[in-house]
């Protein structure tokens, strides 16, 4: 087991490596293959009114012109021991995990995500309870009660949820519970150290449809899983040693059902940290998936590196932890 567990800590240092790789790549090689130059890259550092001294003030001091590997190398360390930045002749220190500063307002990206980060992780811890609890409680009365109305109506319902994009749901749940009802009459992010009741109350309608979609696919996977697992000979024999229902439910069919959605809730759960932008544009909410779409429609590349590591590491540590979940869930796993 420990061996295993090193090996996945291993594998999952290297896989964000190598994303930190792709991703400093996809910013600064594949630019300059469609023609953009280290000095039109340094003008965003610089402005709009931007001299040719300043200009290349900015690509000495940034390490712009410096070969592609040393770029990395520069980029990697300012992640991990932070970096020395001068702006004119203004110096200033990047504290790790340094991300560098913003070109609209050279405010350091890193800082920013963590004041955004709880915004973010709000949504995504509340929406993942109500949609694992309730896709896998719909899922498993479905496929209990196949062929039955409870199941076409709640697939009906599922299929419904999978096709519902989340801004249309958002838009009018704010529309009936907000605006024509008004029971939610002020949807805005309060912090839960401030007013733990005031933060769940405000993040009712933002949870809910968040949840909405997911809950429909897992719905889908958990009658999808349990119907192939409850047909097994185990299963059949459990039954026959006198198992009370739910026992053989619960313990032996719904465990060798859960490997798929664990997985995908690895998956899910890691990408919404990364940023729940649709569900963060639609009520108004300044997470990381804002963020996000202000460095991309601002062209500022700093952000959108930034957000893009911490999403993949999120990910990544998602990931392993499912991995490590395994044995505990599915009796048939063992880690040798």
């Amino acid at each position: 087991m420990t061996a295993y567990i090193i090996r996945r800590v291993i594998a999952a240092i290297f896989l964000v490596l190598v994303v930190s790789a792709v991703t400093f790549l996809i910013f600064f090689w594949v630019p300059k293959l469609g023609g953009q130059t280290t000095t039109q890259l340094a003008t965003q550092y610089v402005g709009k009114d931007a001299n040719p001294e300043s200009i290349a003030a900015v690509k000495k001091n940034l390490g712009l012109d410096l070969p592609l590997y040393e770029q990395y190398w520069h980029f990697i360390k300012a992640i991990v021991a932070g970096a020395h930045y001068k702006f004119g002749p203004d110096a200033a220190y990047c504290h790790r995990p340094c991300f560098g500063y913003s070109f609209k307002n050279h405010i350091e990206v890193w800082p920013e995500i963590k004041r955004r980060i709880p915004i973010t992780f709000s949504l995504a811890i509340g929406a993942a309870v109500i949609w694992v609890v309730s896709g896998v409680a719909i899922g498993v009365l479905s496929a209990l009660k196949r062929g039955s109305i409870i199941d076409r109506l709640s697939m009906g319902v599922a299929l419904a949820g999978v096709s519902l994009p989340i801004f249309f749901t958002g838009l009018v749940l704010l529309g009936l519970f907000s605006y024509k009802w008004v029971i939610w009459k002020n949807v805005q992010y309060v912090s839960f150290t401030s007013n733990p009741a005031q933060w769940a109350w405000n993040l009712v309608l933002p949870w809910v449809s968040l949840a909405f979609l997911y809950s429909a696919l897992y719905a889908r996977l958990t009658r999808a899983g349990m119907l192939e697992t409850m047909g097994e000979d185990y299963i059949r024999t459990a039954r026959a040693k006198g198992l009370p229902e739910r026992v053989v439910v619960g313990k032996h069919g719904l465990r060798a059902a859960l490997s798929p959605i664990v997985t995908i809730f690895g998956m899910d759960f890691g990408l919404l940290i990364g940023g729940a932008v649709l569900t963060e544009s639609v009520f108004s909410f300044k997470g990381v998936g804002a963020y996000a779409v202000d460095g991309i429609v601002g062209n500022d590349l700093p952000i959108v590196m930034g957000v893009t590591m911490v999403a993949a590491t999120f990910i990544v540590i998602c990931n392993l932890l499912v991995d490590l979940l395994y044995a505990a869930i599915d009796p048939r796993v063992r880690y040798s």
